[in-house]
This record gives C-alpha cells, structure tokens and sequence, in this order.
C-alpha cells in the first residue's frame, strides 16, 4: 500500500521515525508521500526523503508547496523561493503541495488564497508534477481555478469528503479522490456512498498522519501503518477484497507521482 498524504516529519514520527517506519513496513505500506505546508518545512522534508536510504522501507517521498491555511505566513518572496525550491529539487520531490483553498479559517483572504493556489498551479505546470490539493468550504472555487489552469500531470483531492457530482468534476478535471480515515465513521454516508460509486482508477489511500484519526481511535496521532485500515474499511464498501484495492490504489498512486516501480 501507498499512504498519499502523511506528515511524518510532524511529531511524533519525528521522535522516532525508524520505530514508525518498521510499523508502516509490516503493516505492508511501501511508500509514503509527505506534503509541505510551507517554506518552515521544505528543507526538513528534503532532507529526510533524499537522504534516505534506496533500501530502506516504505520509501519516502515529497511534495512542496504552500498551503492555504498558512496563508498568513506566505509572501510573494516565498512564492519565488518556491520556484527556485522546484527547479533544484530531487528525484523524490513528487508534486506540488500542499496546496489549495481553506475558507473554513475566521478571516481568512480568499482572493490571497486563490492567487497563491493559481500560482502554484503554474508551478506544477512549468516542472510537470502534479498538484496535492487542500480544499475546506470552497468547492466551487477551486474548481474554478483547475479550470483556469488545468494540472496537465493531473493532481489529488486530499481527504475528499464530497459528493458523487462533485467527485465528478474532479475527475473530469483530471483530479484523483483521497481516501482516508473519513469513510471508518458510519456516520459519512455521504462520502461513503460516494467513494462506493467511483471508478476504481480514480482512487488513492492516505491517512494525513498525525491528523484525521480513523474510528476508534479518536484522541490519538494517526499513523502511516493504518492505511492498512482504510483499506479494509474501503473493502467494506466496495465490491473489491481488500488485496485487490491496495494493488489497484498503489497502482494509481504510482502512475500519478511517477513512482521508481513505474517509470
């Protein structure tokens, strides 16, 4: 399996991170994609997945960006810095990301957020890497802006807890669906009927580790090893076994960040 969207370098995986990877390894996790947040962690990230060790299991890779609930923090320079960041990263810089729009936060600078969202946009464009997309209380808008600048190595929707049309039009945009700890609560309906429906090729697994813990584990850290979970509870809802989506959503995540087993 492939956890698309884990912040190991967060606490606490960066009090042990060789104890984590050998849970994440047994547990059958093979790589793990870390997004950014911001310029405070590109290097950090950088570090950890190109000195890594080609041996070494799950294999970590990265993506940079600047994202929307940071926006505060973001400056035009960062913008630049980011540039120059993409044009000397390494072979495990991945995507763009993470990146996007978040609404959700009190005052938050719409117009702010969507002219660092379509810059980056450019960005992933102009080093053809796709995008990792944030999004919280602006659907309509940031369908907007993949419209105003489509990813042409395509992206994913982190953590989609949508509906049917909407997972629709991310698909017809080209936007892969992140499947997370949401669908272990009974209570989605919505996001579990809808994951149910799609289209297998459309899928990624992920866990946002130490964030979005999974049912029954409330009030805990997340961590890579339960994608396995999700997998399981992806199972349930599908007609799939639980063999069968961990080979179809690696597959996916592969093709989309160009993983070494796929190129």
């Amino acid at each position: 399996m492939i956890d698309s969207h884990c912040h190991f370098d967060f606490a606490p995986f960066s009090q042990a991170p060789a104890a984590y990877l050998r849970d994440a390894q047994r547990a059958g996790v093979s790589d793990i994609v870390i997004p950014s947040v911001g310029e405070k962690n590109w290097q950090r990230i950088q570090v950890m997945c190109e000195q890594q060790s080609p041996e070494t299991q799950p294999a970590l890779y990265y993506a940079l960006g600047m994202h929307p609930f940071f926006a505060a923090e973001h400056t035009p320079a960062t913008l630049s810095r980011l540039e120059q960041a993409l044009a000397q990263a390494g072979p495990r810089c991945v995507a763009v990301g993470e990146c996007g729009l978040d609404f959700a936060i009190a005052d938050a600078d719409r117009a702010q957020q969507i002219e660092w969202l379509s810059a980056q946009l450019s960005l992933a464009n102009q080093f053809n890497l796709p995008v990792i997309l944030h999004c919280r209380k602006a659907f309509p808008e940031i369908v907007t802006c993949l419209k105003s600048c489509p990813p042409i190595r395509g992206g994913i929707y982190h953590a989609f807890s949508g509906s049917l049309q909407q997972a629709h039009q991310l698909l017809d945009l080209g936007i892969k669906i992140g499947v997370g700890g949401t669908i272990t609560y009974r209570r989605a309906n919505k996001t579990r009927t809808t994951i149910a429906q799609l289209p297998l090729d459309a899928l990624l697994l992920e866990t946002d580790a130490p964030d979005m813990p999974l049912a029954g584990f409330q009030g805990e850290p997340n961590r890579p090893d339960r994608v396995a979970l999700v997998c399981e509870a992806l199972a349930e809802l599908r007609s799939e076994s639980a063999a069968d989506l961990s080979r179809a959503t690696s597959k996916n995540a592969c093709e989309l960040f160009a993983l070494p087993s796929q190129k």
